[in-house]
């Protein structure tokens, strides 16, 4: 109808070529080249084929069309110059539909590798504020300097005490946190004070009540308030997502705070 000759695909077959090498145990290095170099140049006439219908159609598709056609072309260019030179590739697309989201290598035993927003949270007095979302994996350590100097702004005074995990125990935050008179539950470098064991006590009381409000926040933000499994369709709903999930968290621990005060006046 349109003029153009239908390219000869041969779709299935390389749909059983690639489903028989998934299910091999021993994939050896030369079938794995010789299969995606038939793969890539497989993508590759369908994203010609597919411009080609577009210059004869002269048809105007809707936006997601266009996007999606643009992040598939950027993942065969992406994955032909990894093919070709070996290099590692730099904000690598794993989702045709999602194509900001990013591989987060986290090392759990069940998820080794998860996919959407890294947040670095932070609590005062058990309340959950977002210093930091991102979709790209980023050190939470790099950022205790930043999440110190957040809540200050936040509460017009002073750290004086802050809780956080062995990643954040830094070199440059532990001098920033000497130079701020910080209390912390880093675990202290070189030889053992006088009063150690008077900071040892109050070092695991900090380490306590942060695994327990902080890390505890975590998984009832994903169990409760629906942050487990999100399902917006777009960058900035997905962000809108989290943002809404932590803050009803929020709403409901005031609540409770609250009715706790009455309850005892009225008692």
């Amino acid at each position: 109808m349109l003029g153009v000759k239908m390219i000869r695909s041969k779709y299935l077959k390389w749909k059983k070529r690639y489903q028989g090498f998934s299910k091999m145990r021993r994939k050896t290095k030369s079938k794995r080249i010789s299969l995606t170099r038939a793969l890539l140049k497989l993508l590759l006439k369908f994203i010609n084929f597919e411009k080609e219908l577009q210059i004869h159609s002269k048809l105007e598709f809707t936006p997601q069309y266009y996007k999606r056609i643009a992040t598939i072309q950027k993942i065969y260019e992406q994955q032909k110059h990894h093919f070709d030179t070996g290099e590692k590739i730099k904000d690598r697309i794993v989702s045709i539909h999602k194509d900001y989201i990013r591989p987060i290598v986290r090392g759990k035993e069940v998820k080794p590798v998860e996919f959407g927003a890294k947040v670095n949270k932070v609590q005062i007095d058990g309340i959950s504020f977002i210093e930091h979302i991102n979709f790209n994996a980023f050190h939470e350590g790099n950022r205790f300097i930043q999440t110190v100097q957040k809540v200050q702004g936040l509460t017009r005074k002073k750290v004086k005490i802050a809780g956080a995990d062995k990643i954040y125990a830094t070199n440059k935050n532990r001098k920033y946190c000497s130079s701020k008179a910080i209390q912390t539950d880093f675990i202290p470098k070189g030889k053992k004070s006088k009063n150690h064991k008077e900071k040892q006590k109050f070092r695991a009381i900090i380490s306590k009540e942060r695994a327990t409000r902080l890390e505890g926040s975590f998984g009832k933000d994903k169990e409760h308030y629906h942050l487990k499994k999100i399902k917006a369709k777009t960058k900035k709903n997905e962000i809108l997502w989290i943002f809404f999930g932590i803050h009803t968290g929020n709403a409901l621990e005031i609540g409770r705070r609250k009715a706790r005060e009455i309850d005892k006046k009225t008692a």
